[in-house]
């Protein structure tokens, strides 16, 4: 019943007044820092994140991975913390810790009893102000993201085919770059890349403090003004545009390697979401291209699933779609399917594109489209029963440049999205102009070799 109050409340529009929900704050720190503060007292437990608005598409040719290098290095001590100091007197204090590195952002979290806050703002005030290491351990962490690398793309064919994918997809755009970084940059890779890169982006105005959970505003305020406060302000460095140009023609990937299974991903290039305040043409028609991934792959029995892998004709066995519904960068519409037994990667890809190119010429029913937006809005409420959950959705709508209130924005534009908006797109996103095709060609295995285990030090 607790949630399905909220999830009510959403439906028919009531406000989080009416709920008695405590407001978000978001204030500013005088050197730029920005402070988002969520109370929610239901149990003893806060959730406290910086989040960088960095990530591996602001790096350079010939030292791509070097934010998610740097995210390990951040653990490797400052001018009063010895290397993996930082997680022991985490993990003294009752809490967890751990980090992530995207395209688009760097990020760094606790969660911790509600009356350890103070301990952990100072202890990550610290390391963003104040982080130092030695080369000879730079060495050895770096050691660290190549079996990573090693472990979770060049030992998985489709980890390897979406990197060609990207790769192909994207001339200009740095999505075109791996997180992890390719092997021959990290080869290469010095301390002083990792210190420059620090230096550079790791500046209070480029920076997000959220705190979520049993807090109260007043006492964030206070401790994010004592602990980040202090950190001397510096401009954020100009961002170049890096227009992605206009593709003319059908591109496409063949990619071999020890399989048991063929694969292949259609990628269109669709636009993304960039506004909320005032949305134009194409932030409308990304959402509709939500929608639409969700009318053929969003639950059981979706049109991906009933068309393709049931019944005695069926080419996959299995099928999905998915949008890329925003980010900083380009983003695209994928289908993907693995063909079935006697079954070509080609005719999976012809039966996914006849998938769309019906809806295109049908549409869809209301049925259909009443399903999926309940579905999401539910998502999206239940996202409230996890502090860290609400934490994560407000670091990330900051780097996206969202309001505080992204959420309900998002799901009263959804609610908006028409049947024949949906109908459109599909009609109009899904041509061999703006497509790049990967399929995963089997090899057979050279020899049986044992599993790898897991880098020590690995932390996500």
């Amino acid at each position: 019943m607790k949630r399905l109050i909220p999830l009510l409340c959403l439906l028919f529009g009531l406000t989080s007044q009416a709920q008695n929900i405590p407001q978000i704050e978001q204030f500013t720190l005088t050197n730029g820092m920005t402070v988002i503060v969520k109370p929610d007292r239901r149990a003893p437990t806060a959730v406290h994140m910086l989040w960088l608005r960095v990530g591996a598409m602001d790096e350079v040719d010939g030292t791509t991975g070097v934010a998610h290098v740097l995210e390990h290095m951040m653990f490797k001590g400052t001018k009063t913390l010895k290397p993996g100091e930082f997680s022991r007197r985490v993990a003294a204090l009752g809490g967890r810790e751990n980090a992530f590195t995207s395209q688009d952002y760097t990020g760094y979290y606790q969660q911790i009893p509600s009356d350890r806050l103070a301990d952990v703002m100072q202890l990550e005030a610290d390391r963003f102000a104040n982080n130092q290491w030695s080369d000879e351990e730079f060495r050895k962490e770096l050691e660290v993201v190549k079996e990573e690398r090693r472990m979770r793309t060049e030992d998985n064919p489709r980890a390897q085919l979406y990197e060609a994918l990207n790769a192909m997809a994207f001339m200009a755009a740095p999505y075109r770059r791996p997180v992890v970084g390719w092997m021959s940059d990290l080869d290469a890779m010095t301390p002083a890349d990792a210190r420059a890169f620090y230096q550079r982006w790791y500046v209070p105005a480029n920076a997000v403090v959220v705190v979520a959970g049993d807090v109260d505003v007043a006492q964030v305020r206070a401790l994010a003004e004592k602990y980040y406060g202090a950190i001397p302000a510096r401009a954020v460095p100009e961002r170049k545009p890096r227009t992605e140009p206009i593709q003319a023609g059908l591109r496409q990937v063949d990619f071999k390697a020890p399989a048991e299974q063929a694969y292949v991903t259609l990628a269109f290039k669709v636009p993304g979401l960039t506004s909320l305040d005032q949305p134009q043409p194409t932030d409308r028609d990304a959402l509709a291209l939500t929608v639409l991934s969700a009318v053929l792959d969003g639950y059981r029995g979706a049109r991906l699933d009933r068309a393709l892998t049931q019944g005695p004709d069926r080419v996959a066995d299995s099928a999905g779609a998915s949008n890329g519904l925003m980010g900083r960068g380009p983003q695209l519409f994928t289908l993907d399917g693995v063909p079935a037994r006697g079954k070509t990667a080609e005719q999976v890809a012809a039966a996914l594109r006849v998938q769309v190119a019906r809806i295109a010429r049908e549409g869809v029913s209301e049925a259909e489209l009443n399903r999926v937006k309940t579905q999401w809005v539910a998502s999206e409420v239940y996202k409230l029963d996890s502090v860290f959950s609400q934490a994560r959705e407000l670091g990330s709508n900051w780097v996206q440049g969202l309001p505080l209130d992204a959420s309900e924005r998002l799901i009263a534009l959804l609610r908006e999205v028409s049947a024949r908006q949906v109908q459109d797109v599909a009609a109009r996103y899904f041509g061999d102009d703006q497509l790049t095709v990967a399929i995963l060609r089997p090899q057979p295995q050279n020899s049986p070799r044992e599993p790898r285990k897991p880098a020590t030090g690995t932390r996500h």
